[in-house]
């Protein structure tokens, strides 16, 4: 085996990796196969609900078996082990009897020389669970091998269980700082300090959010022109309301025009309004938007993708606070605020010709930049947690809590379409749900990872390596009946290097000119 304090370290990194503990126990199983030479490892958890021992991971078993394997209290050695406290070692499997019905899709002579170990897993003076593996041990030097051996697997016996406590405090941090945090957002105000007021639709505590806070307590109250840019779906028309609402003006009417939604043929209309036969289908007279916005507020969300006429139009609006209608010659005076959103980077459509500079400079009064959800990813479970109370009010269903898989896809989800992704994933959560929890499972395809379905690389490279050439070199021993020179001469490798390999991995050639002969 190789040094131990490199695989006991390897061991820890690689539990360090997973944020379940139980998803780290089948590369430590594998690591403990390739690189020491300890094969069929299993790992049984207590389930507190029933007491009793469950296999979290197991080789050799099938993901059917795994989920069946239960222990009681006392029963078989692992039983006895969790039950006493004390590991046990036991010499030659093959020997016996209690590993009769383990043994029975593995043949006699496989289970010759193998010593079997399972030792318990103590956590604040409690056992929570065992772990056993087995090694072939060649009868020189038998007693130190074993020795080292259980010395070894208490060791890792150790590591799980640190593991498992620290991850049950990091969870127990979580579930406060959530709760906290929830608090804080429902108990804010609007001030300098970047709160959030109870009557704000929005929601988030990150330093960038604060920012966005201190920047709307400043500008809000005046009544300069407002550009907000972000990108999609970030809550642009939410602080576009916040704007409002801040504002002096927030007793008036508030009026939203989407000019990505408009046909262009219908939008100056829409925006300044038209007299009676103006145009074809023009039966009556029709005040636009900027008139009902009258003393109020008027919101051009996507204002980017106005046409260049238009945008020549209502520049001549802000400039001189007065239009015309469609059709029209009298001029009507005009008392209104004006926010402008684009989830487009308009300084760049002005270097570019697509919009006008002079435009773009009357509506960059003051700007306001919403952040994605990648760069305030502290807020995603204060959104997740404000989506689920809302759609389970709507759809009349219990959510109690977040399962720690679900949060973590969340969390470590980059959501390109930011906020309004997010709502609409705890939306389908939500009507998924059986059970009153959110799954992992419950959300989206899109935002399952490899480690929540579990086709995650479960080794190292090293380790992969290892474990091929491991098996190469068994398979090329049992095609040449345990014959090393002719093993070696298939592989393309000297008798020396096999030798070394052979040695390294703790393969037993004997047993396959055995298995062989018996045949």
């Amino acid at each position: 085996m190789e040094s131990e304090f490199e695989l006991l370290f390897d061991i820890v990194r690689t539990f360090d990796t997973y944020v379940e503990l139980r998803s780290g126990l089948g590369p430590l199983l594998n690591l403990l196969e390739i690189r020491a030479g300890l094969t069929w490892g299993m790992v049984t958890l207590l389930d507190r609900r029933t007491g009793l021992l469950k296999i979290e991971e197991a080789q050799g078993l099938s993901p059917e078996e795994k989920e069946r394997g239960i222990y009681r209290l006392g029963e078989g050695l692992v039983g006895r082990v969790f039950e006493s406290g004390s590991g046990i070692t036991v010499p030659d499997l093959a020997l016996d009897s209690r590993f009769l019905n383990r043994a029975k899709n593995r043949r006699h002579e496989d289970m010759a020389g193998l010593t079997y170990y399972c030792v318990p897993i103590r956590a604040n003076g409690a056992v929570m669970g065992t772990l056993s593996a087995e090694r072939r041990i060649r009868s020189e030097n038998a007693s130190q091998q074993r020795s080292q051996d259980r010395a070894f697997l208490e060791k890792i016996a150790q590591i799980i269980a640190d593991s498992a406590k620290l991850r049950e405090r990091i969870l127990e941090e979580q579930m406060r700082l959530r709760n906290d945090a929830s608090t804080a957002s429902l108990k804010a105000e609007t001030d300098c300090g970047g709160r959030i007021a109870p009557e704000s639709a929005i929601i988030g505590t990150s330093n960038s959010m604060h920012f966005l806070y201190e920047m709307l307590a400043q500008g809000a109250p005046s009544d300069a022109s407002v550009l907000i840019t972000g990108e999609s779906g970030t809550g642009k028309e939410l602080v576009a309301a916040e704007v409002h609402r801040l504002s002096k003006r927030s007793g008036e009417v508030f009026v939203k025009v989407n000019c990505a939604a408009l046909p262009e043929s219908i939008i100056e209309s829409e925006l300044f309004g038209h007299e009676k036969g103006a145009f074809t289908g023009a039966i009556t007279q029709r005040k636009g938007r900027f008139e009902l916005a009258q003393h109020g507020t008027i919101f051009l969300d996507e204002i980017g993708d106005l046409s260049p006429a238009i945008q020549a139009k209502l520049l001549r609006v802000l400039q001189e606070r007065e239009l015309e209608r469609v059709g029209g010659t009298s001029t009507i005076k005009i008392d209104v605020r004006l926010i402008a959103a684009s989830n487009r980077n308009l300084e760049q459509e002005v270097k570019a010709g697509s919009f006008r500079d002079d435009l773009y400079y009357r509506l960059n009064v003051f700007p306001l930049y919403v952040p994605p959800l990648r760069e305030r990813k502290s807020d995603i479970m204060l959104l997740a947690d404000h989506f689920i109370e809302k759609f389970a009010r709507k759809n009349n269903k219990i959510i109690k809590r977040i399962s720690s898989p679900a949060i973590e896809l969340l969390t470590s989800y980059s959501w390109p379409g930011n906020v309004r992704e997010l709502e609409n994933c705890i939306e389908r959560a939500v009507i998924l749900s059986t059970d009153m929890v959110i799954h992992s499972y419950n959300l989206p395809p899109s935002l399952q990872s490899a480690l929540s379905t579990k086709t995650e690389p479960v080794m190292t490279l090293k380790a992969a390596i290892s474990r091929v050439e491991k098996e190469m070199i068994i398979e090329a021993l049992k095609i040449e009946s345990g014959n090393m020179a002719a093993a070696a001469r298939r592989l393309g490798i000297t008798e020396r290097q096999m030798g070394l390999r052979v040695r390294y991995y703790g393969i037993d050639w004997r047993i396959f000119r055995t298995a062989n002969t018996n045949l």
